[in-house]
């Protein structure tokens, strides 16, 4: 299984160490669950997230992570008290298997609706990673797709609202979320950006899927419109979600807020896109 650990890591950019299954061994150990706004809930892994928006009419979630962890998430979402039965929809940020393959698990579980981008749909619904399917490593279950979604699409459950960012190259339907955080009060622009690091995919000569650099570009030029207080990822490294809670538990309630974060990690995809393209060229 040694062999799988390049792909795997470079799947997600990830810098963990791996264990001897080629998987970095914080996408499956079980994290407890934590409230990071109000209504907002961390039910992944040490590493990979599942969000969960609630409300009194019903919730969303948002990723599941790894096939094996759908179990720990649907009881981190009971330990809350939510019933898994309540979730009205499903939402996915990629249709990788680190981040989609729990969601056939709750589907059928809670009986939601699975939405999702047309870009991702194929992936999800086959179970596999678009340009890579004969790397069955990269499988996961597949997932019914019962309603496709359109960019700047909202997602209303009560008084949860999400609106759907399409900012593909990660993936051909990679979807960002924005949401309007609360603390108390206060109100932020948060966004669960879906990413944009090259990861396994091929840029040239062999393109993983048609247009990917030009997808790339567009997600680029796209995200420095955006305004964006609150910068959350599938990845827990990818925005410092275990440093924040140690300093929100130190006394900083203001640990998730940083308008300049966005900036920061865009501009760092970039970088490493453009040195990947480069580096791909024939």
């Amino acid at each position: 299984m040694k062999a799988l650990l390049l792909p795997l890591l470079l799947l997600s950019g990830a810098t963990a160490q791996a264990t001897d299954s080629g998987l970095p061994p914080n996408w499956t150990e079980p994290m407890a669950p934590v409230e990071l706004f109000d209504g907002v809930y961390w039910v992944g892994t040490e590493g990979l997230g599942a969000y969960l928006f609630t409300s009194d009419d019903g919730h969303v979630l948002l990723d599941v992570g790894m096939p094996q962890s759908a179990g720990d998430v649907m009881a981190s979402i009971e330990s809350f008290g939510f019933a898994v039965e309540d979730i009205r929809y499903l939402l996915n940020t990629q249709a990788h298997f680190d981040h989609s393959g729990g969601l056939a698990a709750v589907k059928a579980a809670s009986g939601a609706a699975m939405l999702a981008s047309e870009g991702d749909r194929y992936s999800l619904e086959e179970g596999v990673y678009e340009g890579w399917e004969s790397r069955q490593e990269f499988d996961f279950p597949p997932v019914a797709v019962d309603r496709v979604l359109e960019d700047g699409e909202v997602v209303r459950v009560g008084d949860v609202t999400l609106t759907a960012v399409m900012t593909p190259g990660h993936s051909p339907g990679c979807t960002s979320w924005a949401f309007t955080a609360r603390q108390g009060d206060a109100e932020y622009r948060a966004l669960v950006f879906c990413s944009a690091s090259v990861a396994a995919n091929r840029l040239a000569p062999d393109p993983q899927y048609p247009g990917i650099v030009e997808d790339y570009r567009k997600t680029f030029e796209r995200m420095k419109d955006l305004d964006v207080d609150v910068w959350l990822a599938p990845h827990a490294e990818q925005f410092d979600l275990h440093a924040k809670l140690a300093a929100r538990t130190a006394g900083n309630p203001l640990a998730f807020v940083d308008p300049g974060e966005k900036d920061r990690h865009m501009a760092e995809f970039e970088r490493d896109f453009e040195a990947a393209l480069a580096a791909q060229q024939p």
